[in-house]
């Protein structure tokens, strides 16, 4: 047995799932999903075959021809705590197995809502978040990108709820018995208060990019290929539909950078507050948190990153996660020529920046672990939720950034849209990536450390810190900060968000608690409406040991739980000596907060307590 991936039990022995039908039946009242799997595979395969599992009942394996049962086993408890659970099937000359299986209450890729706790409160809502290595607590799969696959699924919900899926919506219609059959009993799947929606994607994804929620949602048309979803509550979709009204404008621009845009839709949807990223790009269907709606457009930025995956990470994707910065660090380029292109230079300028402060910060955050700060590296018995960071985003755009540099950009261009043609949809390594750079770029190992930048540590003296007017005079002032000085009114006049967001992030770490306390009598910036520049605030006063602010961190992580602002503000109040105080209040928050996170972020949450307390 060679596993093919560190974070999968997919034999390289066994043949790839080419295709995936999938039957859903959804109980609100028990938190479950009642399904089967049809699994096609590249080619008949006989002997052991090993799927991943995480939390999941099996209740069936069949040959889908004869309906005849096939021998199977879950790998003897306790299961590996990353990888889950590995199912095996006896195949005898098979080209495809049906498994049937039912999903825990605790499956980490689903978070279930109490009408109570949604908007509106007419109903229930339901979502899923796989990536990097949650689809398996969904359905039994080859849960690696090194597996694409097509797939169609009929998901049976309530009839008073709507389902939308990172797919092609084909119809919604009544139950037909046993099509469900060996997932779900007929007097179930048939109940007459139920439907069925239908959905197909006819392009090869990774896994991790299934993705559908449910609830009582509508939607706003913002473009010929874009419809904003959400919550069915007017102001929240007339704000989201506001926020993200240039979409179309974007996809144009990607379109003239990176070639065709193949997924025919980009539809939006903003999920509860409770969602744990800014964004996720399922194709066809991109997740969004509420917090991007700031009222001032700045949000598109996170749906210009989402798109941007459209050519890199969902076209091209990387081969196991060990390869992140493939997906990411192309995006992150690729995301700020979209913003330079219909925002202009000075708001890509600041990305840039943020980023940058960003890298730094995590390079510090692994400096007891520098594995993690290399572009590939590896991760044999670790948690891809464990070591996510601005690393592989960054890192990653920094060194497409001193690739640009050197050929120059028009060069850069032209390598981009053929690296893109030439390896859509399909899942490549570091290393197909270098060699594909050499042929393409004669002699550029000459010029640029290639092995320096994929498998160093650390930043390498070659990148770049931006430079431009604006990020020069908001780090100035945040120089000044150290003397006492706090910017006046006309300096930061013009000031939105990102200005502000990159302004804290450039501020010495150790600060007074008067020093706090002034620059928000002066801007009020915990009450600020832009998360990005809150948190930042926060992490300060919890630096300074302010407690003026501890009642709006409080508030802070029980209304949001994107991981995003989880991450640091469990971090200040936790690590450290001498801060009892600020730990028992983590505590506390935590064990009345966990409900509401999705089980990824309250992982994340439970692996800073742990290491801390």
């Amino acid at each position: 047995m060679a596993p093919i991936d560190p974070h999968s039990h997919t034999d390289s022995t066994n043949p790839l799932t080419t295709h995936i039908s999938l039957t859903l039946y959804l109980s609100f009242p028990s938190h479950t999903l009642h399904g089967t799997a049809l699994l096609t595979l590249a080619s008949p395969h006989s002997g052991p075959f090993h799927l991943d599992t995480r939390s999941l009942s099996i209740t069936a394996a069949l040959n889908p021809t004869t309906l005849t049962p096939l021998p199977f086993s879950l790998s003897s408890a306790p299961p590996d705590p990353i990888k889950g659970a590995r199912l095996t099937v006896e195949l005898d000359g098979n080209d495809s197995v049906l498994v049937g299986f039912v999903t825990a209450k605790e499956a980490s890729a689903i978070q279930w809502l109490e009408r109570e706790q949604t908007a509106k409160g007419s109903a229930g809502f339901v979502y899923t978040q796989c990536q990097a290595i949650h689809c398996r607590s969904i359905f039994p799969c080859q849960d690696t990108p090194a597996a694409r696959v097509r797939y169609d699924a009929r998901v049976n919900v309530p009839k008073e709820v709507a389902v939308v899926m990172s797919a092609r919506h084909v119809g919604r219609r009544v139950p037909v018995a046993g099509e469900a059959a060996y997932g779900c009993d007929d007097s179930l799947w048939c109940a007459k208060n139920r439907v069925v929606e239908e959905f197909v994607m006819e392009q090869p994804i990774p896994p991790y990019l299934f993705a559908f929620a449910v609830g009582d949602i509508g939607y706003r048309e913002v473009g010929p290929r874009t419809r904003v979803y959400a919550e069915s509550v007017p102001s929240l979709l007339d704000a989201a539909a506001k926020e993200f009204e240039g979409t179309e404008d974007m996809i144009r621009q990607g379109e003239a950078l990176f070639g065709p845009y193949d997924w025919e839709r980009f539809d939006l949807l903003v999920l509860p507050p409770s969602f744990p990223y800014g964004g996720m790009e399922n194709p066809r269907m991109v997740f969004l948190t509420p917090t991007v709606i700031k009222g001032d457009a700045s949000g598109a930025q996170v749906v210009a990153h989402e798109l941007a995956h459209s050519w890199t990470g969902n076209l091209i994707t990387n081969k196991t996660n060990e390869h992140f910065w493939l997906n990411e660090g192309f995006t992150t380029y690729a995301e700020r020529r979209i913003v330079e292109a219909v925002q202009g230079e000075d708001i890509a300028a600041l990305n840039v920046g943020i980023g940058w402060r960003g890298l730094v910060a995590d390079v510090e955050r692994f400096k007891d672990n520098l594995e993690f700060t290399k572009l590939r590296n590896k991760q044999d018995g670790v948690d891809p939720d464990d070591v996510y960071s601005q690393v592989p985003y960054e890192k990653g755009f920094q060194f497409l950034w001193r690739i640009e540099r050197q050929i120059g950009r028009p060069a850069f261009d032209e390598f981009l849209k053929k690296y893109i043609a030439t390896f859509k949809f399909q899942s490549i390594d570091t290393e197909t990536f270098l060699s594909f750079l050499k042929i393409n770029v004669p002699g550029i190992e000459k010029e640029i450390d290639l092995e320096l930048w994929t498998e160093g540590t650390g930043i390498p003296p070659d990148a770049l810190e931006p430079v431009s007017d604006i990020y020069s005079v908001i780090v100035s002032l945040a120089t000044k900060f150290k003397d006492g000085t706090i910017p006046s009114e006309d300096e930061v006049a013009d000031w939105r968000g990102q200005e502000w967001e990159l302004y804290l992030e450039n501020l010495p770490k150790s600060v007074e608690a008067s020093q706090i306390l002034a620059m928000d009598a002066r801007y009020h910036l915990a009450e600020s409406k832009d998360y990005e520049v809150k948190v930042a605030f926060l992490q300060l006063a919890i630096s300074a040991r302010c407690r003026n602010f501890y009642g709006e961190v409080e508030k802070t992580l029980k209304e949001v739980g994107r991981m995003k602002y989880l991450r640091p503000l469990y971090t200040a109040l936790a690590q450290g000596p001498a801060k009892e105080e600020e730990k028992i209040l983590a505590e506390r928050v935590f064990s009345e907060a966990r409900s509401l996170y999705h089980p990824i972020a309250r992982g994340v949450v439970e692996s800073i307590l742990t290491k801390h307390l």
